[in-house]
């Protein structure tokens, strides 16, 4: 009855930026933390970032200074907004939330990103 909807994902050229976006609907969740993972093929699942409840954030070392995350609390919305990307960010990004009516742990359906040369 919760689902997680991403859009943003796409094609771009190094240098450019993407912006993605993530909504929860359905049943009310009551969050503790929001965030993106990503995955590109033959690798495992990364966390790339993360904003719990406080405003905190943690980001992976590969995208420090470049990927800037954001929640929209009331409309139970994150964002990734992604610039200067580089080919190595090619992956499909997952978007993550974790809350406290079980399972606990959601996430959405994948959103591909594309970074040419």
């Amino acid at each position: 009855q919760v689902h997680l909807v991403e859009s943003g994902g796409g094609l771009v050229q190094a240098g450019g930026s993407l912006r993605l976006s993530c909504a929860a609907s359905g049943n009310i969740l009551i969050i503790t933390s929001m965030g993106w993972y990503r995955q590109a093929p033959g690798k495992q699942r990364e966390l790339v970032a993360a904003m719990p409840n406080g405003g905190s954030t943690n980001y992976a070392d590969s995208v420090k200074g470049r990927f800037t995350i954001s929640r929209d609390n009331a409309k139970n919305t994150v964002y990734l907004q992604m610039n200067s990307l580089k080919p190595e960010d090619t992956a499909v990004y997952y978007c993550n939330v974790q809350a406290w009516q079980y399972p606990h742990n959601y996430w959405g359906q994948g959103t591909q990103v594309t970074v040419s040369s």
